[in-house]
């Protein structure tokens, strides 16, 4: 979840590793596992450079937060400015449903045919910040 990146990007003298984000919906794996914490015993005996930069210490849909909020404006403010009239949906959220196009995000097709999501923000530069960083969209690596 999002709550570890948040305490993790704050803290400099940490170096956060993550379970690889598209493994997650399929449940932790114990070779995994151990590859992360080899990968830890590694850091720990061998040190890292300090202070980690912020972003270094977020997973890939931590940092794929960070691009769409910085390129998409528009969306940044939405889910951040709590502005009159905006949907109570739209703020309150986890990041994962955002980059996963789940709950208020998910695009429906309406009785005029027409797509929508309850929260609207660029598809486009979603999808190619998801290719970007890696992340295999939830209902297709749940699938797999």
């Amino acid at each position: 979840s999002f709550m570890e990146q948040y305490m993790a990007s704050g803290a400099p003298y940490l170096k956060a590793l993550y379970y690889p984000i598209n493994d997650r919906p399929k449940g932790i794996k114990r070779q995994q596992l151990v590859k992360l914490i080899r990968e830890a015993a590694n850091l720990i005996m061998n040190g890292f450079s300090m202070p980690v930069n912020p972003i270094d210490n977020l997973a890939p849909d931590g940092q794929l937060f960070v691009e769409l909020c910085e390129k998409d404006k528009a969306l940044c403010e939405l889910i951040t400015g709590r502005a009159p009239g905006t949907s109570f949906d739209c703020y309150h959220f986890w990041v994962e449903e955002l980059i996963h196009e789940r709950g208020p995000w998910r695009e429906v097709v309406g009785s005029d045919g027409k797509r929508k999501s309850h929260c609207p923000f660029n598809r486009t530069l979603m999808r190619e910040l998801r290719d970007k960083y890696g992340i295999i969209h939830y209902e297709k690596s749940v699938s797999q």
